[in-house]
């Protein structure tokens, strides 16, 4: 039993975040407090919320590296919004729908034209930055320009966490009710874990690419919205890089790059992990080089991690299938 547990990936990533608090605590005691642990998953939350979404794309073998391209677009359109008195409910309902949008440009170039993901997200992610530029001509959209209760929303604190860290918990409960017992959610698992089988099983891999992408872009712009009001700020650069901590956290967090195998557990631990970490390292005295040198180095053990120890790739929905194909 205990063998099982210890062979468990996220079991090792729980360890070694109670591991991290403790180290953490030995030098500076305030920082698991309560209070700032809630702020730590506060700040974490938009890395939560997009590693969800960066985890449909890798399970079905793509990578989506425009989301935070994405989260910039939107969140400047709804700040774009406030500024001319759109109630926040119909902001929140355009910046979802439009994330959605973008992901679903990124889609159908894969689906339909057969282009790598890698290519589509890196060229679109630098066309939607290139968009805020012209409708803002470089201008950024400050605090005193965004309305009191635009900012107010993912801040106010319900149960002693702010709506933002509420919002985060409820995408990934119903994330892992998606990816676990909807038959869209496991065809994400199945396209990623054997393409060939899936498709004799009645499943459109390019279909299930496209919603993926769609998934990833609506998640990315409803965190453009909670990003750009609890920041109080929208620009060009916003969020510059941060597409890198959503695929490192996915990949910490045990989601096979090459498709098929991956848990919820695992990425929401693989994004609390990082942001542990780059939260605590400056309370600590560690320089940002070496913030830099302690992530990389986490993402280089966890790609051997899960090349050493991969299993079957995926879940095994497909054999029946399979056999019968």
């Amino acid at each position: 039993m205990m063998t099982t547990f210890l062979k468990s990936r996220e079991a090792i990533l729980a360890l070694a975040i109670l591991a991290l608090l403790a180290v953490i605590a030995f030098r500076f005691p305030g920082f698991v407090a309560p209070a700032n642990l809630a702020n730590v998953l506060t700040d974490t939350s938009p890395l939560i919320i997009l590693a969800l979404g960066q985890m449909a794309v890798i399970l079905t073998k793509c990578i989506d590296l425009s989301v935070a391209a994405n989260l910039a677009l939107c969140g400047m359109i709804a700040a774009i919004l406030n500024g001319i008195g759109v109630p926040l409910p119909l902001i929140l309902i355009a910046v979802v729908a439009l994330g959605a949008g973008l992901g679903a440009v990124n889609g159908l170039l894969v689906w339909k034209l057969n282009i790598p993901s890698i290519v589509v997200t890196l060229g679109t992610m630098t066309i939607y930055r290139g968009i805020i530029f012209v409708l803002t001509d470089g201008k950024w959209i400050n605090a005193h320009q965004m309305s009191e209760g635009f900012k107010a929303f993912p801040r106010a604190v319900i149960l002693g966490l702010p709506v933002m860290a509420w919002i985060a918990v409820g995408v990934v409960l119903g994330f892992a009710l998606f990816v676990n017992r909807t038959a869209p959610g496991r065809a994400l698992f199945a396209v990623g874990g054997n393409p060939h089988a899936a498709v004799y099983t009645g499943i459109s891999v390019g279909r299930t690419q496209f919603m993926a992408f769609v998934l990833s872009g609506a998640l990315a712009g409803l965190t453009g919205y909670l990003w750009v009001a609890r920041y109080a700020v929208a620009y060009v650069d916003i969020a510059g890089g941060f597409e890198l901590d959503v695929v490192a956290a996915c990949v910490i967090g045990g989601i096979a790059i090459a498709g098929g195998a991956g848990s919820v557990a695992g990425a929401v631990m693989g994004a609390l992990f990082l942001g542990i970490v780059k939260n605590a390292l400056p309370v600590v005295g560690i320089s940002p080089f070496w913030q830099m040198a302690i992530s990389g180095s986490a993402i280089l053990i966890a790609i051997a991690f899960n090349a050493r120890g991969q299993g079957p790739k995926g879940r095994i929905i497909l054999k029946q299938a399979e056999h019968r194909a």
